[in-house]
């Protein structure tokens, strides 16, 4: 048995890119299936370096997946069903909240340090 392991390189221009690594000896040829909502995706890309002894993954994000929410995509080793990574993309104004109250708690807490620093400043001198 081998261990595979897939891991994210980048998302770029709506394609998701990972290095997918075998441990062990045999012939491997990887055969991978990434799933949005347990439908599979299509396009998938699996190139092999032999000279570095990796495969490039990349999957192409299908443009009518993206919307308001969260969207969850898994990529799966398609011989065992073993999840090999995953990703989702999240947009829409739901999201726009949550930033805006972590951008207001932070401020709150630099607020407070501030204060905090000038308090010290004073005092020492």
């Amino acid at each position: 048995m081998s261990d595979v392991t897939l891991t994210k390189t980048r998302l770029f221009e709506g394609v998701w890119e990972g290095v997918l690594t075998i441990e062990g000896t045999g012939n491997f040829q990887p055969k991978i299936e990434v799933t949005h909502l347990q439908k599979p995706l299509s396009g998938v890309e699996v190139t092999e370096k032999p000279e570095e002894n990796l495969w490039v993954v990349r999957v192409a994000i299908p443009t009518e997946l993206i919307s308001d929410g969260v969207q969850t995509f898994l990529i799966r080793d398609a011989r065992d069903g073993q999840t090999l990574n995953s990703f989702a993309l999240m947009a829409g104004d739901t999201l726009s909240h949550d930033i805006r109250a972590e951008v207001t708690l932070l401020r709150e807490e630099l607020d407070m340090l501030k204060r905090a620093f000038r308090r010290h400043c004073l005092e020492t001198m």
